[in-house]
């Protein structure tokens, strides 16, 4: 695949080849629920990299310097912090439980020493603090070094105390609780350009949070009708655009994208810009409408184009362009002929997420089988690659697989009816300056990287 170039990689030109770095998780056949990963997402550096998983918990890896002594050796991501974040909880109003599934993370860009994230369940946002301590103070007047309190008759000269080195301890604290503004389940969350406001979307309604302000938000979107009954769409997806912080987007059940400027009205119950591209009216089945609902929409980090994907392809739109995209990529079009025993097992409702590379000129997206599609938007090329064990010895070359959908079978090629389709790859993220992927496949979280000579 041609130069699908993260940062600081030219596009064209040579092949890019992806090698296995890394693998995180239990090798277990058995997979406890919990562990399975929910979300993926480096930070504005890409030096930590976190998830989130069904169980609840947010794992931060960091990337480790690398050494100088082996110049070809790359820094290798190492778990950093663990902790809790969401529980379960009841809702004993609606007599429904709240699973503390983690449904995105969000980076905050880092002002200081400490980093901050958001991290989401279905109901609620949290503020989390990630921060370290190496030292430690000694030599209080008050109390001894066991921490019991003195007597203060017994004190008769005053310590000045003093910090003493300690082991490393990296602290998680939440610093703020965002709660009781989604009646539904929230879906998305996304930090605004201006680093103080932040939105979060659920099936109907979007809101505006300030980030220091926990008790109130702003409706901005609300699509919900006075009767449910003439419900025809959801929202599935939101993100403010990465330079102008007036600019969000919202994508539908319908396969439309609204895209909202919040200087024209409060709540932006009228879209600046509708994409929707024109159905073909021969491919017209009984799936059209759930295969056309859009799982994802993210902005390149030009601000110039926005991607969205849904359950076959991705499509790529400028936002000059609200009539059809400029580029439309199959990512399993040989699962149109399965529609049905998709439907029949649930997979047809599977939300798949995709993701830019960090010069745009690339994309990627998840499929069936552990498999993940990568499109190499200059030349125009594409390939399919696998997250395995298998081929999980360091530094080795991913292979390109192929699936066949009929006829005579090639060596390396693999049948569509052999396609395990409860190994999904959802959720993946790349390095936002290098050709670095993160890719989750259910328990375990792999990490590939550019082949370097």
């Amino acid at each position: 695949m041609a130069g699908a170039g993260g940062g600081g990689c030219p596009a064209g030109g040579n092949d890019l080849q992806w090698c296995f770095s890394q693998v995180k998780g239990a090798i277990d056949e058995d997979v406890a629920e919990a562990d399975i990963i929910s979300t993926v997402e480096f930070n504005h550096s890409g030096d930590l990299l976190a998830t989130g998983d069904k169980g609840g918990r947010v794992v931060i890896f960091q990337r480790e310097q690398e050494n100088k002594s082996r110049p070809h050796s790359r820094g290798e991501y190492n778990v950093y912090s663990t902790f809790q974040s969401h529980e379960p909880e009841f809702d004993y109003l609606k007599s429904l439980e709240i699973e503390e599934k983690i449904n995105k993370i969000r980076w905050l860009p880092q002002q200081n020493a400490a980093h901050f994230l958001l991290s989401t369940n279905d109901k609620t946002i949290k503020l989390w603090k990630i921060s370290e301590r190496d030292k430690r103070a000694e030599g209080y007047n008050l109390k001894d070094e066991d921490g019991r309190l003195r007597d203060p008759f017994r004190i008769t000269a005053l310590r000045v105390p003093i910090l003493k080195p300690m082991d490393l301890m990296v602290e998680a604290s939440p610093r703020r609780i965002f709660a009781n503004a989604h009646t539904y389940h929230i879906n998305s969350i996304s930090v605004n350009s201006d680093h103080e406001t932040y939105l979060s979307a659920d099936d109907l309604r979007i809101n505006l949070w300030h980030l220091e302000i926990t008790d109130r938000s702003f409706n901005i979107v609300d699509i919900k009708p006075a009767n449910m009954e003439e419900l025809t769409e959801v929202i599935t997806a939101a993100e403010f655009h990465p330079h102008q912080c007036n600019v969000f987007v919202y994508s539908s059940s319908k396969g439309t994208v609204r895209l909202c400027d919040m200087r024209s009205s409060a709540l932006c119950d009228r879209h600046s810009k509708f994409f929707e591209e024109p159905e073909d009216p021969s491919s017209r089945s009984f799936f059209s409408e759930i295969i056309s609902s859009i799982s994802d929409v993210k902005f390149s980090h030009s601000g110039r184009y926005m991607m969205t994907r849904d359950y076959l392809s991705v499509k790529v739109w400028d936002l000059n362009m609200e009539s059809r995209p400029v580029e439309t990529h199959q990512v399993h079009e040989y699962l149109r002929s399965k529609l049905c025993s998709l439907y029949e097992n649930d997979c047809i409702f599977d939300k798949f997420e995709c993701c830019w590379s960090g010069s745009d000129s690339a994309i990627m997206t998840g499929s069936y089988n552990n498999f993940f599609r990568m499109f190499d938007r200059n030349a125009r090329r594409d390939v399919t690659l696998e997250a395995s064990r298998e081929n999980s010895k360091p530094r080795a070359s991913l292979k390109p697989r192929k699936v066949c959908t009929g006829g005579k079978r090639k060596k390396d090629e693999i049948s569509v009816d052999s396609l395990d389709f409860n190994k999904k790859i959802l959720h993946t993220a790349w390095h936002p300056a290098e050709n670095i992927i993160a890719v989750a496949a259910t328990n375990n979280l792999y990490i590939f990287q550019d082949k370097v000579n």
